[in-house]
């Protein structure tokens, strides 16, 4: 019988390497969003559509800081104030506790109280301009001016002790036009500041962020919406989002109007509700994000990612307990 040669294997390796350059070939021909979302693009496409908002309803979205109502929700803004409902924004804090954006904004090289002081008033100063842009009134809207990366001291160790905020020494909210200038820097006091809210706009929706959202604030505000609303038995009407969904969510960075929003992992266990933007609403979007300039100097990439063709709500009770952080891919 005639034996046939093997192949030796430095004739295998060339053919290997052709083979794979071939598949990678194809693999940088298909189209951008096949590659990089897959099966999670067709996740957010199944997921149920929000339903519709209707008129006299109200609407209430709670922002720990300045920008993350626009992030989150600022075409479901537009939405629901187009489709006759009333919508009102809160914001927890000034947004006064990140001291390279206030380096880089005001040309200091080490920012002190003063510095972060005016870092909150002008995070508070183009808050409202982005509510303008998003279509909701100046009287619509509240600054509570709690302090930036504070809140959880303020529902534990400070609940009836004014804690001073080391970035602003401030102990006390110092924010022009907030809801109760003055109002010392303790849980009780922002607790009584939501309730103030809750009782001026009777909301029938509040939006709030999940407490499976990685930034402590975000999680803090969560933990108190759900309790105040629970304490008026209304715990039904909230419903979550989240900003800070876990390592490098939302991908790709950068703006990509044309791709979905995906579940954030962090939150991947939530119901999710999906709620498409048009072309107009996407525009105005992100007019609003560009609103926040000393933002979007530093972290532009992230920001506009948000702006998206969809938004993404989660109608369920989110008892589950945070995802670890070790978890999160």
């Amino acid at each position: 019988m005639t034996r046939v040669p093997r192949p030796r294997k430095e004739h295998l390796l060339p053919a290997t390497l052709l083979l794979a350059g071939a598949a990678l070939a194809v693999w940088i021909n298909l189209p951008v969003t096949a590659r990089m979302f897959g099966g999670s693009a067709r996740r957010v496409q199944a997921l149920p559509a929000l339903g519709a908002f209707h008129a006299g309803q109200r609407v209430l979205v709670l922002s720990p800081h300045p920008d993350d109502e626009t992030l989150c929700c600022a075409g479901m803004i537009q939405r629901a104030r187009a489709q006759g409902a009333q919508v009102w924004i809160t914001w927890v804090t000034a947004g006064d506790g990140f001291e390279f954006d206030a380096a880089l904004t005001q040309g200091v090289l080490r920012p002190g109280a003063t510095n972060m002081r005016a870092l909150g008033a002008t995070r508070a100063a183009e808050a409202r301009r982005a509510a303008q842009v998003l279509g909701v009134p100046a009287d619509h809207t509240f600054v509570l001016g709690y302090p930036d990366r504070g809140l959880a001291r303020l529902a534990t160790s400070y609940y009836a002790r004014p804690y001073t905020a080391p970035r602003t020494a401030a102990s006390a909210v110092y924010v022009a036009g907030a809801l109760t200038p003055g109002a010392p820097y303790t849980g009780e006091a922002l607790e009584a500041d939501l309730n103030r809210v809750l009782d001026r706009v009777q909301p029938d929706l509040v939006f709030a962020p999940a407490p499976q959202d990685f930034h402590t604030d975000h999680r803090t505000v969560a933990a108190l919406a759900m309790r105040l609303m629970a304490q008026r038995r209304q715990e039904n009407r909230l419903r979550y989002w989240v900003v800070h969904g876990g390592v490098e969510w939302p991908v790709p960075k950068g703006l990509h109007g044309e791709l979905p929003l995906t579940v954030p992992p962090r939150a991947r266990a939530l119901p999710w509700e999906r709620a498409d933007l048009s072309d107009a609403e996407v525009d105005r979007k992100l007019q609003a994000v560009n609103t926040y300039r000393t933002q979007t100097r530093i972290m532009g990439r992230f920001m506009r990612a948000f702006v998206r063709r969809n938004e993404l709500l989660s109608p369920g009770t989110p008892d589950l307990d945070p995802v670890p952080e070790s978890a999160v891919p």
